[in-house]
């Protein structure tokens, strides 16, 4: 059976009562996210959150801050986000945390009259030496430990963006998210990609959509939601319901449950 948990909510400020509503609903994991003051690399006391886990019986896994540029031209930024992933990664052996999420940025653009010419895209090698450079670095980082940092899509991967994910991919390091709302809200851009690259699958985001309107409960929207948790159960991945309110995530428990995913 597929684990399933819950992403980090602004009703729930604290990791234990996140706890809390993780148990409660029946849930496996939290995905504590790294845009929020209180999971910065300062404040994550691992005694204390090991304590919290054994609590209430969950792990975790870490979304990664959202603008993590780790190919920034400007070396003083990516190396900021480069050494940020390093000590995630040493925080998370020591929590025994097997999945980091990460969005691949697309960087800057400029908007000609005719079209938008994406930096990385017209400096293409610069930006392919500095994802080698950050899959050597994380695969020094997480060793033998077993740990995947897998890139989520988020708005349609970019063809240079898929240039650097079959570079990560090539690592045992890496692995892939799939956001099935994100996906849909782009008209199924990145699902080609996800499922031809499928065996590196590992974690999905999963929220119902309405057209670009996403992060919707189970059942509140459009999306074939049995064949992404069919598509889950066979790559053996892990699988945060990615509402962003307490009801919404309720909501999606129960339609799970109903559908006999979990007890």
């Amino acid at each position: 059976m597929i684990k399933i948990g819950m992403p980090t909510l602004i009703e729930t400020n604290s990791l234990e009562k996140c706890a809390d509503l993780c148990r409660s609903l029946g849930l496996s994991f939290i995905e504590l996210n790294m845009n929020l003051p209180q999971y910065q690399l300062a404040e994550i006391d691992v005694p204390h959150f090991k304590k919290v886990a054994g609590k209430y019986d969950i792990f975790y896994t870490i979304h990664l801050d959202e603008n993590l540029n780790i190919s920034d031209f400007n070396p003083y930024i990516s190396e900021g986000y480069r050494r940020t992933v390093a000590e995630t990664v040493a925080i998370a052996k020591k929590l025994e945390i097997p999945i980091l999420n990460m969005h691949l940025s697309h960087g800057v653009y400029f908007t000609l009259p005719y079209k938008k010419v994406y930096l990385f895209s017209k400096y293409r090698d610069h930006y392919l030496k500095s994802i080698i450079d950050f899959r050597t670095m994380c695969e020094s980082a997480v060793g033998n430990s077993g740990i995947k940092i897998c890139i989520e899509n988020c708005d349609g991967f970019h063809d240079f963006q898929k240039e650097a994910l079959d570079v990560l991919l090539k690592s045992p390091a890496f692995g892939l998210t799939f956001d099935i709302g994100h996906n849909h809200g782009y008209g199924g851009l990145d699902e080609p990609y996800i499922l031809e690259n499928k065996s590196h699958l590992r974690h999905i985001h999963m929220h119902d959509a309405i057209g670009k309107k996403n992060h919707l409960a189970l059942g509140a929207g459009e999306l074939d939601i049995g064949k992404y948790l069919n598509l889950a159960n066979k790559h053996d991945c892990r699988v945060v319901l990615e509402t962003k309110t307490i009801k919404g995530l309720a909501q999606s428990v129960n339609w799970i449950k109903q559908k006999g995913w979990i007890k």
